[in-house]
Parts: C-alpha cells; sequence; structure tokens
C-alpha cells in the first residue's frame, strides 16, 4: 500500500532487458489524458542487446509486422504486487504491430471506435490485482491471447507468473502497460502514482530497493 501521497512501489512485471514509454517520469498525464484512470501508466517494451525491439527491415518500412517477430512477444509477466486477482479479460486478438508512419496514420485514426468498443478493444487482455481489500488497483494490459494463468479471487504472491506479454488493444507493437489506481470502474477511476523495485543487487535499481522510474525511451536489465 502507498503512503498517504507517496507512489504505489510495484515490482517490475517481467526479467530481462527492457526500455520504458509514456513514462510519468517525463510528463504527467504520462499518456496525455486522465481518462480511464491512465494519468500514471507507464509502458514497457522488451529489447535486445541493441535496444531495438524488433530489427528493422524493409516490411518494418512499410507494413504491418508480425507480433511474433518481436523481442517480447511471449516474455513472461509477473505479478508487480502480492494481492487478489480482481478482473481478467481473454479472447481479444495479437493483431499486427505497427511501426511506419504509412501504417501508423489509419491506426491512430481508429482509435475513436476502439474507445467506443470497451475496455477490452483499448486495454486488450489483461489482468487487475488488488492490492488490498479496497485497493489500490493495478492493471497490466496488452496481455498475449490465450496466456493468462490466473482467474478472479485467485490469491497472487508478488513475482507470480500470471500471463504473456502480446500485443493485445490499443497497442501498437507488443509491450505491457502498467498503472495503479484507486478503483477497478475504470470510467470513474483515478489513476495514483507509482515506483518500481527490484533487486537491490542489480544495476537498474540505483536506489536500493527503494523504487525509481526509468524515463523515457531508458533502457535497463532486471536480473
Amino acid at each position: 500500500m502507498p503512503e498517504p501521497g507517496g507512489p504505489l512501489l510495484l515490482r517490475f512485471p517481467f526479467r530481462g532487458r527492457w526500455l520504458a514509454q509514456n513514462s510519468p517520469a517525463d510528463r504527467v498525464p504520462s499518456h496525455g489524458v486522465d481518462a480511464l484512470g491512465q494519468r500514471y501508466a507507464i509502458d514497457f517494451v522488451a529489447v535486445d542487446d541493441r535496444d531495438r525491439s524488433a530489427p528493422r527491415t524493409l516490411r518494418s518500412l512499410v507494413a504491418a509486422e508480425p507480433p511474433e517477430s518481436f523481442v517480447g512477444f511471449g516474455r513472461p509477466i509477473l505479478a508487480p504486487v502480492s494481492g487478489t486477482i480482481r478482473a481478467c479479460h481473454d479472447g481479444e486478438e495479437d493483431h499486427a504491430a505497427r511501426r511506419s508512419p504509412i501504417t501508423l496514420i489509419p491506426y491512430a485514426l481508429s482509435q475513436t471506435s476502439r474507445a467506443r468498443a470497451g475496455i477490452g478493444a483499448v486495454a486488450g487482455n489483461h489482468v487487475v490485482i488488488a492490492a488490498g481489500p479496497s485497493g489500490p488497483y493495478v492493471l497490466l494490459a496488452h496481455l498475449r491471447k490465450g496466456s493468462i494463468r490466473v482467474r478472479p479471487g485467485q490469491l497472487v504472491a508478488s513475482g507470480t507468473p500470471i500471463a504473456q506479454c502480446g500485443n493485445s488493444g490499443n497497442s501498437t507493437e507488443p509491450h505491457v502497460h502498467v498503472q495503479a489506481t484507486d478503483s477497478a470502474d475504470w470510467f470513474r477511476a483515478n489513476g495514483l502514482p507509482i515506483t518500481f523495485s527490484v533487486d537491490p543487487t542489480s544495476s537498474a535499481d540505483p536506489k536500493g530497493g527503494t523504487g525509481w522510474l526509468p524515463r523515457n525511451r531508458e533502457p535497463f536489465v532486471v536480473d
């Protein structure tokens, strides 16, 4: 549970090399809006040792790409906090990834229609963990179809494998979206500040386990 006025300390929900996007360390609201509790949300993209989410090819310049070609697709996603599974949603397709302007423009124009289609079309396959009897609630979104390993009401410990990284919902490439809120009603929820910790001996945690937020495009390794 967060201290009054302080951020909720979470564990990074993965291992390996990742980088941050849309980080609240750079701006708030991190995703440009407060809607759906996204005020302090952050995205994480798995990358290779050259900090690429996938190799650049001719296809990546002019067309959509299969999600399987990305480093993060299928990577294990872990519970970032101990608690009770509040909700799960599965069944959304992992669609093609888009990195070129040619494919991103029409995708951006379709965001309004996805929002009208409901939370599944926006968050894709997702899991919500209640860190306490009345929250806070932690959402992990854009998970791989068919990979969710937990069920509502199940108790989980921090670090428990719960799903795999996917490209479902409002996602242009495989990544995991993490946010914390004061409610599981996303249309009324207020976003809560979050920070992350790993093993204090890891190079990714310069604050010795007290929590930190990587900045946009900052790569880091979770051992």
